[in-house]
């Protein structure tokens, strides 16, 4: 099988992600993050869906990103809407996944050049 060299300019690119742990470039976090192509933010406080606030999301609004990928942990939560109502109100796209899709989609959209952001549950 031919391979090919992996064209994504990202600064932080995704590397790896277990329930646990993610790998960010060569850095390994073992607790939530934000992660855009061109900037991490390291101490993301909630730990668990179900401590995610609005407050918690407001760093994503003076980021501006198109779209926001929230990674709920090992599986799939919703949070309710009016946590990420301010996101939609604000024009940016939110798509709720276990982390692992929203590692997997993060990977594809920043390296398709797309103005995204993943916040990140490791859990």
């Amino acid at each position: 099988m031919p391979l090919t060299l992996d064209e994504n300019s990202a600064a932080y690119q995704i590397r790896a992600y277990t329930p646990g742990q993610i790998r960010v470039n060569d850095e390994i976090y073992t607790a939530s993050i934000i992660v855009s192509p061109r900037k991490l933010i390291e101490t993301w406080p909630p730990q668990k869906i179900s401590e995610l606030t609005r407050e918690h999301l407001n760093i994503i609004i003076e980021l501006h990103p198109a779209i926001l990928l929230i990674g709920t942990g090992s599986k799939l939560e919703f949070p309710p809407l009016e946590i990420y109502g301010d996101l939609i109100n604000a024009g940016i796209g939110v798509e709720v996944m276990d982390t692992h899709a929203a590692c997997r989609t993060y990977n594809a959209l920043s390296a398709e050049e797309r103005n995204v952001i993943a916040a990140l549950i490791i859990q």
